[in-house]
């Protein structure tokens, strides 16, 4: 797999090993994960989003059973089809619309799980909206719990020494991805006023860092 802005360089590049010849491919499939020439995490996503889809309807039975308890619903999302959709998510470089289309899949899931509401002016039953579900839903929301894992995977990989190459890669020539790992992180914190501090150097002091990324989690998350 060649990765570059050009779409048309390296159309005609294999690679030769003895007798075998490897044929160039725009993506494959490694660990489990998605991995694309354009190094874009949506096809990723898109491919958890889909295993989370195929999960949910083994157990959607389950979480509109009547007899099971709310909470123990929210168990069976959490442990059964959470982690199908965030795996190796420590990795991801969010943007708002790949947080918007996780937002949607995990509203539908807690629709099924707290169900319709009565409305008190129509007497109608009808679909809880988002602030509903939020104000139902105690634990973090699915962008929440990715924050969450980035930072945490950042502070280990921080404490690597510099010589690690993910959080100070620098790539060359005009052609960049759009939107790195690493921008998520220093996005999140010049919010909390921590805008141009090195990660690195931060995160080797544990307290200072986590105090920081508590602040990060109390954002609001469209």
């Amino acid at each position: 797999m060649v990765m570059t802005g050009d779409q048309n360089a390296g159309q005609s590049h294999k690679v030769r090993i003895n007798n075998s010849s490897f044929e160039r491919v725009e993506e494959f499939i490694y660990l489990g994960r998605t991995l694309t020439d354009q190094n874009s995490i949506q096809e990723e996503i898109k491919s958890r989003l889909k295993s989370g889809n195929a999960c949910y309807h083994s157990v959607q039975d389950l979480l509109s059973y009547s007899l099971l308890s709310k909470n123990l619903k929210i168990k069976i999302y959490r442990t059964i089809i959470l982690p199908v959709v965030l795996y190796g998510s420590e990795t991801w470089s969010l943007t708002l619309r790949k947080e918007r289309r996780l937002r949607v899949f995990e509203n539908r899931t807690l629709r099924r799980i707290f169900g319709p509401k009565r409305d008190k002016v129509t007497g109608k039953w009808r679909k809880l909206h988002n602030e509903e579900l939020n104000d139902l839903y105690s634990s973090p929301n699915i962008v929440r719990v990715i924050k969450s894992r980035i930072m945490r995977w950042a502070e280990h990989v921080a404490r690597m020494g510099e010589r690690r190459v993910i959080l100070v890669v620098k790539p060359e020539g005009k052609w960049r991805p759009r939107h790195r790992w690493e921008d998520n992180i220093k996005m999140d914190f010049l919010k909390v006023g921590c805008g141009g501090m090195n990660c690195i150097e931060m995160a080797q002091v544990k307290e200072r860092w986590r105090s920081h990324v508590n602040e990060i989690m109390k954002l609001r998350v469209p």
